[in-house]
């Protein structure tokens, strides 16, 4: 399997020097396509932080994010937001679902923004709605929705624009037990069938485990 992402020496810290805290201390990590693995570790050590410069919502104090081969933090603002849009797809512990539009409305909303024709978003949306099991929930609010329901519409929303990476922070934090499984076991489910490569942050250790690799953060270091 050929290798999707490199993370060399990243650190990330935050503050100035007198009150500096390093939260990201050298991790050096791959993840080759396809793969789907999950971060783990206590809280505060820093999941959340290396999750959002792995996708590039958070620029690191030093070091590299190299997508199929390129440094994307070469890349200006403008262009870290094309590839944003273009290769990742988010789910996060809450939805951010906008609670007046319907479930196809929200789930087309990347495509719209990408200058994606109306009918064709309307079809992309459509289709993995159904994929993840809402077919029969495309013009219910999000208001209407249970809170598993709305977790599979923000995946829907996540993997609408094919991205080739999907990361997932703490996305059964918010759910039951058994609706958070069914939620895990659908991101899995996508993995296999998409071949998206699935990376997330979760502190329940016994879904980590359904996942082929479990990578532990340990004092700003990946272990695993």
């Amino acid at each position: 399997m050929k290798e999707l992402i490199q993370v060399q020496r990243l650190f990330k810290s935050y503050g100035d020097k007198s009150k500096r805290v390093e939260v990201l201390k050298g991790v050096d990590l791959t993840f080759s396509q396809g793969d789907k693995a999950a971060i783990v570790g206590a809280s505060g050590v820093g999941k959340t932080t290396f999750l959002h410069v792995l996708g590039t919502l958070d620029r690191p104090t030093s070091g590299k994010v190299l997508y199929e081969g390129k440094d994307v933090y070469t890349l200006n603002e403008k262009g870290l937001a094309h590839f944003r849009n273009r290769e990742i797809g988010f789910v996060f512990q809450f939805h951010h679902l906008l609670p007046e539009f319907s479930a196809l409305e929200n789930t087309m909303m990347p495509c719209l923004i990408q200058g994606i024709p109306k009918q064709e978003s309307v079809s992309r949306a459509e289709a993995i709605l159904t994929l993840v099991g809402l077919k029969e929930r495309l013009s219910h609010k999000p208001g209407e929705l249970s809170g598993g329901e709305q977790q599979r519409v923000a995946v829907a929303r996540a993997l609408v624009l094919e991205p080739k990476v999907l990361l997932a922070d703490e996305p059964t934090g918010n759910l039951d037990g058994k609706t958070g499984e069914s939620v895990f076991d659908l991101l899995r489910e996508l993995n296999r069938i998409k071949g998206v490569t699935l990376i997330v942050v979760t502190h329940n250790l016994r879904l980590a485990e359904k996942l082929s690799r479990q990578i532990q953060l340990v004092d700003g270091r990946a272990l695993g």
